[in-house]
C-alpha cells in the first residue's frame, strides 16, 4: 500500500525542468563506402522524449526541413538526394495547415555521393529543426568533414581509402561565451548590445527552468471531470448507501472508517489503471501524433457526438449486466481487500452510463496533448474527485444528513454535459476540416455553432426546453438561473468574433482567424524592425526602452501569444507606443552579405543566414535558445526584467511590459 501510495504521488508531483539552453538532439557522422566509386555520409540522431526533428523535402510555408548543404568539394560530389530513413510520422499540422514528416527518438538520414578518382574532400553540414508541443528550437547544423583517396582500378572504378573521417559530431552546447569575427559585430559587442547579460537577467529573478504546467492543467481537468461524474444519477445515489454499508458492518468505527478510505483508494487505483492502459495501448509517439490526426479527430468528434445524444436521453450507454453482477456476487463471496476492491470495481461498472461519456471526453482530450503520463494524470485527478465523498462521508458521518437528495436535478447536469461535449466535438471536427480542406468549418461557421449551442443551453437551464428524462417541475433554482445567464452571456460575447472579434477566451478551439471570411479586425501589434542593430539605433535616438522578439516562422506557441495575448489593448498599446519592438526570426533564411566566422564554446561556427545571426544573438546574449522569447532591455542592451517565454495569461504579460517600462524610467 505505502509503494502505491508512493507512486500515485509521484505521478502527481511529476514536473518537466527545462533548461534555458535547450539540446534535444545529438547526433554522429559516418562516412561508409558502398562500393569502389560510391559512398554514403550517414547523420543519425539520437532525440530526447518530447521532441522532434522535421523530415526532408517539407512544402514550402512549412516548418524547416533537414537538408544536406556542401561547402567545399572536390574529387567527389553528391549523387541524388538526401534520403530520411526511419520511422517517419506524417501528421497534419493545424499551424500550417499542411501536412508534415518528422522523426521521434532516433532519425537517420543517409547522402550518397560519387568518388571521382584520386583525392577527394568534402565539407559542409546537415541542416535539421527541433520542436516539441511548446517549443521550436533555431535551425541547426551538424557540420561534416571528410577526406580520402580514391585510386582508379583496370576496370576504370575507384577504390577508396578513407584518410580522415570525422566520424562523431555532438551538437551538445553548455553555456556559450563566443567573440564574433566581423568589424561591425566587434563593434557592436564594443557598445555592449551583443554583450552577454545572463547575470543580469538572474538578478531579476530569471531561472533556468520552468514548470511544465501542462500536467497540473491536465490533473484539474480530470479533478473537475470526476466531480461533475458524481452530480450524476449513476453516482450520487450510491454515495450515501455505499457509506453507511462501511459504517454499519464493523463493530469498529475506525474499522469502518479505514475500510471506507480503502474502498477510495481502490477507485483511484482503477481509475489510474484505465489511465495507464490507454498509454500502454497507444504509446507516447501514437498519442502525440492524435492531436493532428485528421481520421482520429473525426472519430474523436462521432464519439463526442455519440456521447452527447447519450446525456440528452437519446439511449443509454451501459456495460453488460453480467459484468457487474459477476463482479458483485464475487465480492460478497470474499473478505479483506480484496472484497473492497471488487466493490469499487462494481461502482465503476454500475455507474459507467453517467462517467464513461465524461471518461471518454477526458481521454481524448488529454490523449491529444502528446503527454506520455497524460491520461494517468487525468485519470488520477477524475478518480481523486470521485473518491473523496466516500472518504468525508465516512469520516464526518452526520454530513451525510444534509446531503441533497437525488431528484431532477441530476438528469439537469447530466443534459448540461451534453451541450458542452457537443461543443467540444465541433473542436475536433474542425481540425479534421482543415486537414482535408473541406471549408465547411470555417471560423464565422464554428461560432455560428457554438453560440446557438451555448444559448440553447441557457434556454434549456431556464426550463424552456424538456429533454426524455426531465421531470414536469417547471421551477428554476437560483443557482440554475445564473448558469443559464452565464451561458446566455458567454453565447452573447462570441457574437462580435462573426465579424472578426479575436475572442480569446475560445482562440485555443475556434479555427484560426484567416479562415474567417469577413474580417473587421485592424487592431494589430506589428514590429518596427527586424534588424537588431538599426532597431536599437533607433530606440536609442528617440528616448524608448526595446522590446525583442525572438521568434520563428515555424514557431507554434509564438501564433498563439500573437492571437491570445497582443490583440489586448493594454498590451498593443504599451508594445506600440512605449517600445521598440524589434522582432527577429531565428528561422530566416536570408543570405547575409558575407558569412560570419564565430567561436562558440571553443567550437568554430559559421552564421550564413539571418535567423543563424539572431539565433546566435539570443544564446550568446541571454544564455537562451528557445522561441518565443521575450526581453525587455534599455538603450545599452541590459535587461530590464527577467524574460518572458509562453504563458496565455495577459496580466501577467502586461505586469512584464510595465514592470520594464518603470524600471527603464528609473535608469
Amino acid at each position: 500500500m505505502k509503494k502505491l501510495l508512493s507512486f500515485l504521488g509521484l505521478i502527481l508531483t511529476a514536473v518537466v525542468v527545462q533548461a534555458q539552453i535547450l539540446d534535444p538532439v545529438s547526433f554522429r557522422t559516418e562516412f561508409n563506402k558502398v562500393s569502389d566509386d560510391v559512398a554514403e555520409i550517414v547523420f543519425t540522431a539520437t532525440i530526447d522524449p518530447g521532441w522532434h526533428i522535421y523530415s526532408t523535402d517539407l512544402d514550402e510555408g512549412g516548418p524547416i526541413a533537414a537538408t544536406f548543404n556542401v561547402e567545399k568539394a572536390t574529387g567527389i560530389h553528391e549523387d541524388g538526394k538526401l534520403l530520411p530513413v526511419g520511422n517517419e510520422q506524417a501528421v497534419y499540422d493545424k499551424l500550417f495547415e499542411m501536412q508534415v514528416r518528422y522523426f521521434e527518438n532516433t532519425a537517420k538520414f543517409v547522402q550518397r555521393v560519387k568518388l571521382e578518382g584520386g583525392a577527394y574532400r568534402i565539407e559542409g553540414y546537415l541542416e535539421y529543426a527541433a520542436c516539441n508541443d511548446e517549443n521550436c528550437l533555431p535551425p541547426n547544423e551538424v557540420p561534416f568533414m571528410f577526406t580520402g583517396t580514391a585510386e582508379v582500378t583496370d576496370d576504370g572504378q575507384t577504390d577508396s581509402t578513407l584518410e580522415e573521417v570525422s566520424d562523431k559530431t555532438d551538437n551538445t552546447e553548455e553555456e556559450k561565451t563566443s567573440v564574433l569575427d566581423s568589424a561591425d559585430d566587434q563593434q557592436s559587442v564594443a557598445n555592449n548590445l551583443w554583450a552577454p547579460v545572463v547575470d543580469e537577467l538572474r538578478s531579476f529573478g530569471e531561472s533556468a527552468g520552468t514548470v511544465d504546467r501542462s500536467w497540473i492543467y491536465i490533473f484539474f481537468t480530470g479533478f473537475l471531470g470526476g466531480l461533475l461524474a458524481l452530480f450524476t444519477p449513476c453516482v450520487w445515489p450510491i454515495i450515501p448507501m455505499t457509506v453507511s454499508f462501511f459504517l454499519k458492518r464493523s463493530k469498529d468505527k475506525s474499522k469502518g472508517i479505514r475500510d471506507a478510505m480503502t474502498y477510495g483508494l481502490a477507485i483511484v487505483v482503477i481509475y489510474v489503471g484505465l489511465g495507464l492502459l490507454v498509454t500502454l495501448l497507444f504509446g507516447a509517439s501514437a498519442l502525440n501524433a492524435l492531436s493532428t490526426n485528421a481520421i482520429f479527430n473525426i472519430l474523436f468528434f462521432l464519439m463526442l457526438v455519440v456521447f452527447a445524444a447519450s446525456f440528452f436521453g437519446a439511449f443509454e450507454i451501459t456495460l453488460p449486466s453480467s459484468w457487474s453482477n459477476a463482479v458483485d456476487s464475487k465480492a460478497e463471496q470474499t473478505t479483506g481487500l480484496l472484497s473492497i476492491f471488487l466493490m469499487a470495481f462494481t461502482l465503476a461498472l454500475v455507474s459507467f452510463s453517467c462517467t464513461g461519456p465524461i471518461i471518454g471526453f477526458l481521454l481524448v482530450e488529454v490523449s491529444t496533448s502528446g503527454s506520455i503520463a497524460a491520461p494517468a494524470i487525468g485519470m488520477l485527478g477524475f478518480a481523486i474527485a470521485l473518491a473523496l465523498p466516500f472518504t468525508l462521508f465516512a469520516l464526518f458521518p452526520t454530513w451525510l444528513k444534509q446531503v441533497p437528495k437525488s431528484g431532477g436535478w441530476m438528469n439537469v447536469i447530466k443534459v448540461s454535459l451534453g451541450f458542452i461535449e457537443l461543443a467540444f466535438a465541433l473542436k475536433f471536427l474542425s481540425v479534421a476540416d482543415l486537414a482535408y480542406g473541406w471549408h465547411i468549418l470555417d471560423r464565422e461557421t464554428f461560432l455560428a455553432l457554438w453560440i446557438v449551442i451555448f444559448a440553447l443551453l441557457g434556454v434549456y437551464l431556464l426550463g424552456k426546453i424538456k429533454f426524455p428524462h426531465d421531470d414536469d417541475d417547471n421551477r428554476v433554482s437560483v443557482p440554475r438561473f445564473f448558469l443559464a445567464l452565464a451561458s446566455l452571456a458567454f453565447a452573447v460575447y462570441m457574437v462580435p468574433g462573426l465579424w472578426g472579434a479575436p475572442l480569446k477566451a475560445v482562440s485555443a478551439f475556434a479555427p484560426p482567424l484567416h479562415t474567417q471570411d469577413f474580417n473587421l479586425y485592424k487592431n494589430e501589434v506589428r514590429a518596427q524592425f527586424d534588424d537588431y542593430d538599426l532597431g536599437m539605433e533607433y530606440a536609442k535616438r528617440v528616448g524608448k526602452p526595446v522590446m525583442l522578439d525572438f521568434t520563428g516562422y515555424g514557431c507554434v506557441n509564438c501564433r498563439k501569444m500573437e492571437l491570445a495575448v497582443w490583440t489586448d489593448p493594454t498590451v498593443g498599446n504599451l508594445m506600440n507606443n512605449e517600445y521598440v519592438l524589434i522582432t527577429l526570426y531565428v528561422d530566416n533564411k536570408t543570405k547575409l552579405p558575407e558569412p560570419i566566422k564565430v567561436t562558440e564554446n571553443g567550437k568554430e561556427r559559421t552564421l550564413r543566414t539571418l535567423g543563424d545571426k539572431w539565433s546566435y544573438l539570443q544564446r550568446v546574449k541571454f544564455g537562451a535558445n528557445a522561441q518565443p522569447f521575450y526581453i525587455l532591455i534599455d538603450n545599452d542592451g541590459k535587461p530590464l526584467n527577467k524574460s518572458y517565454s509562453y504563458d496565455e495569461e495577459i496580466s501577467k504579460y502586461v505586469d512584464f511590459l510595465q514592470t520594464g517600462l518603470r524600471n527603464y524610467q528609473q535608469k
